[in-house]
């Protein structure tokens, strides 16, 4: 699959659909009308783009949307992404960077550590 890059816009919908698996176009404007005010027209070309991109698929009757791309998958593109483009690929140049203006909670280095020693190849 080649890496689907997503928009902020286009995450509102997603978010949608990853959360119901399955909804009409028109359900999906009418949510995003009440929560973030975009006309109708504007949510119909955000879905477009988002079939275009292969995101989601559109199935008939009743202009259906699903996802086709699950939060995981477009984690896992952003969070590559990232990282190859502001810390040269380095987790570890990451985490310090993060380190140096966060601190962490003694839970949270518990669970990290945890996860590091079951990452270990």
């Amino acid at each position: 699959m080649s890496d689907i890059r997503l928009h902020e816009g286009e995450l509102n919908v997603m978010e949608l659909l990853w959360s119901n698996k399955v909804l009409a176009a028109k359900d999906i404007a009418k949510i995003i009308k009440e929560y973030i005010g975009w006309e109708k027209n504007t949510t119909y070309t955000v879905i477009k783009r988002l079939i275009d991109k292969g995101a989601i698929e559109r199935i008939d009757p009743g202009f259906m949307c699903k996802a086709l791309i699950s939060k995981a998958e477009v984690r896992e593109i952003e969070s590559r992404l990232l990282l190859e483009k502001l810390f040269d690929s380095s987790f570890t140049c990451f985490v310090t960077e993060y380190l140096e203006h966060n601190k962490l909670k003694a839970n949270e280095v518990i669970k990290l550590e945890k996860i590091l020693s079951d990452s270990v190849k």
